[in-house]
């Protein structure tokens, strides 16, 4: 008999969620080695504070940090972590990024995590839907992402997965761009205003 799948829903990043957001953070360690997701965000200011808890609790506090968190009840089991390019700038391979769009996208998804114990359970799914749906309600607009492309026969470790897959940015109707690299692709979706 299999167990039942957890009733997710989807809560946005804010002060309300902080605790949340912290707790499973904290679980991890801090999320390789205690980045707090801000790797993305811009690098000025970031030695203004004595950690990445500190650095990020800060940007969600003044509204610059936007992500799309996973709930379990009152838990949060994953995240997608999406913003403009002047909020998340520090993205790998910016120049090739930048170079598949005739415009910067108003929005990037730039990373996911999944509490280890949730898994294989398709967070990382709710997560994107949850990051889109997000986006919708702020206006929509046109979103890019980067997404690993698994080669045949490769097992890949879940820690280079944080940028999601190319298969699940396909099943949310996203479409190729161009190649970035042996092993990503840039990929885009226009997402229409709720």
């Amino acid at each position: 008999m299999t167990a039942p799948q957890p009733e997710y829903r989807i809560a946005p990043l804010d002060m309300t969620t902080w605790d949340a957001f912290a707790a499973l953070t904290a679980k991890h360690n801090g999320i390789f080695g205690g980045c707090w997701c801000t790797a993305f965000h811009p690098r000025e200011g970031r030695n203004d504070f004595p950690d990445g808890q500190s650095g990020k609790r800060d940007l969600v506090e003044r509204g610059n940090a936007h992500a799309a968190l996973v709930m379990d009840g009152d838990v949060a089991v994953g995240w997608c972590q999406f913003g403009g390019p002047d909020e998340l700038p520090e993205i790998y391979h910016r120049k090739e990024y930048a170079a598949a769009f005739d415009d910067a996208p108003p929005y990037r998804l730039t990373c996911f995590f999944v509490d280890r114990d949730h898994r294989r359970d398709g967070v990382a799914k709710h997560a994107l839907q949850g990051a889109l749906d997000l986006i919708a309600a702020e206006g929509g607009g046109v979103v890019g992402g980067y997404p690993v492309t698994r080669v045949l026969g490769k097992k890949i470790s879940s820690s280079f997965l944080f940028s999601g897959t190319r298969e699940m940015f396909e099943a949310a109707g996203f479409g190729e761009v161009r190649s970035l690299g042996t092993k990503r692709t840039v990929m885009r979706k226009t997402v229409e205003p709720a």
